[in-house]
């Protein structure tokens, strides 16, 4: 015996044939490949949102921290809409007002502001870092899976010859 199970792709506890066994190991590589795929593009869509939420972070953390070192007024420009933008005079001020999310808008003293947001632009570079771990993986997986695919292709197909040419 070559230690070799010629009947290697067969489900735990099937008795069907190995052709069968063939075509249904590979579906569930297939449907299990396509996961993997799906669980990707989401996991790419959120390493897309977290990339243009950093630099939005930053820019507003750097202008609370602007806001604070020089604590006089200055004038800045701000957009109204995408296209339209106003230039205004901003005073002194001990408080700011942060967009959340969901068309919520809180206000925060200049410290809070800074903490809330430093601590974002952690979280937010935590979970990036994260992601990139996550889609390593999930990348050494959809491998794995498609060289297990054409193995068990090849070795049915060579099973098929071999079976042909007798």
């Amino acid at each position: 015996s070559s230690g070799i199970n010629a009947e290697w792709p067969l489900r735990p506890g099937s008795s069907t044939s190995p052709e069968k066994n063939a075509a249904a190991v590979l579906k569930d590589f297939d449907e299990q490949l396509q996961k993997y795929k799906y669980m990707e593009l989401n996991l790419l869509q959120r390493k897309k949102r977290l990339r243009a939420q950093v630099p939005d972070i930053e820019k507003t953390l750097e202008i609370v921290k602007h806001m604070l070192k020089k604590n006089e007024e200055f004038q800045t420009h701000f957009m109204l809409s995408d296209q339209v933008h106003a230039l205004a005079t901003v005073p002194p001020t001990e408080k700011v007002f942060l967009w959340l999310g969901a068309n919520v808008m809180l206000e925060y003293t200049i410290d809070e502001a800074i903490a809330l947001l430093t601590k974002n632009l952690n979280t937010a570079t935590v979970n990036a870092d994260q992601l990139e771990d996550d889609l390593g993986y999930l990348s050494n997986q959809i491998t794995t899976m498609e060289v297990n695919m054409a193995r068990v292709y090849n070795w049915d197909f060579k099973r098929r010859k071999a079976a042909a040419d007798k």
